[in-house]
């Protein structure tokens, strides 16, 4: 298999599928397509059906949708338990990381991720909305789920954590304090385990290192 990502610096959507693959313990090899470089537009184009990363190519198979790329990952990697075991829990799995996907435009466009950058923000109302419901959301799955383990599902690393990494990549760049935003502490130490991860660590490294 090969995923092609963009930029580490920058690319949540290739941070996520990438977080998936090494926790899935498959082999595949990965390409790395600069952003925010002349001519980015035509070299993605020529990989990726949609013209966006991150893609996964297997054989003749072309999967171009981050979620898409996950949820194919864990059919191929049942062992790896990339959702929840429970019917339940992997209900609310998918439902966390399908709000994820779809939902947030205010922090996307307010904060986009950028590895390298620290900085203090006041943030504006919308993206304040969107900090307060993802508050309210790890603090919820911690505390109904996320019993014997750090995850929002306890022990296993899931597609929902996946699907936040970037997110608490965000908080700690632009210096979003989550107690100001309703945190009683459990949504501070998800996004902290979120950020310690063997997987998350090895693609900081990479993208300070680019």
């Amino acid at each position: 298999m090969e995923l092609i990502i963009g930029t580490k610096t920058w690319s949540t959507w290739s941070l996520r599928p990438w977080l998936v693959l090494k926790r899935s313990g498959l082999p595949f090899t990965e390409t790395l397509v600069p952003l925010r470089e002349v001519g980015t537009s035509e070299a993605v184009a020529k990989v990726s059906p949609s013209a966006k990363v991150p893609v996964l190519k297997d054989g003749e198979l072309t999967i171009w949708d981050s979620l898409a790329i996950c949820e194919y990952i864990a059919e191929l990697a049942p062992e790896a338990k990339l959702w929840p075991t429970d019917r339940a829990a992997r209900a609310l799995a998918r439902a966390a990381a399908a709000e994820m996907h779809s939902g947030f435009p205010s922090l996307r466009g307010e904060c986009p991720m950028d590895l390298k950058k620290r900085e203090h923000m006041a943030v504006s109302e919308a993206t304040a909305g969107d900090v307060r419901r993802i508050v309210r959301l790890w603090s919820e799955l911690r505390a109904g789920r996320g019993a014997g383990g750090p995850y929002l599902f306890g022990a296993d690393f899931t597609i929902a954590d996946a699907f936040f990494t970037p997110v608490a990549t965000r908080f700690r760049t632009y210096g979003i304090r989550l107690s100001d935003f309703g945190d009683t502490g459990a949504a501070g130490a998800y996004a902290e385990a979120l950020l310690e991860t063997p997987e998350f660590l090895e693609w900081e490294r990479e993208a300070i290192a680019g």
